[in-house]
């Protein structure tokens, strides 16, 4: 009986993506709902802070209980997700943008990958006369 709750807690809990929108508190003005528009983007934050502050001008601020709601809803993005390296938060922009085509450059790497192994492996277990040669004058 008491194993119940806990099974319950973990089939409802998800798991952290990085595919998924996360507010970035780490690097934002308030709240940090237009720095994860912009992480999850690839945006500078920059323009989209512009772009949140020219619709909320436009729509007289009826935009702003929306970026409210957005802060209450969305989860906080977790450390371990804090990248540094420009070339992984790149690739993971792309994974968000598209699943598919990343899938098809990553499986595209792969095969270039195995096909240098592959071209390495024959050339080194083929007969290699002259280096055959080689070593025998050597004895």
């Amino acid at each position: 009986m008491a194993e119940e709750p806990y099974r319950d807690r973990y089939l409802t809990a998800q798991p952290a993506s990085r595919t998924r929108f996360y507010r970035d508190k780490s690097n934002g003005k308030f709240l940090g709902v237009c720095a994860g528009i912009a992480d999850y983007t690839g945006f500078d934050v920059s323009l989209v802070r512009v772009c949140f502050l020219a619709a909320m001008f436009m729509s007289g601020g009826s935009i702003l209980p929306f970026y409210f709601i957005a802060a209450f809803v969305t989860p906080t993005k977790p450390h371990s997700f804090e990248v540094t390296d420009r070339e992984e938060k790149q690739f993971w922009q792309g994974v968000r943008a598209s699943p598919a085509r990343a899938t098809r450059d990553i499986r595209s790497r792969l095969r270039d990958i195995d096909r240098r192994l592959a071209d390495i492996e024959s050339y080194v277990t083929t007969e290699n006369r002259s280096l055959a040669r080689e070593i025998e004058q050597l004895r």
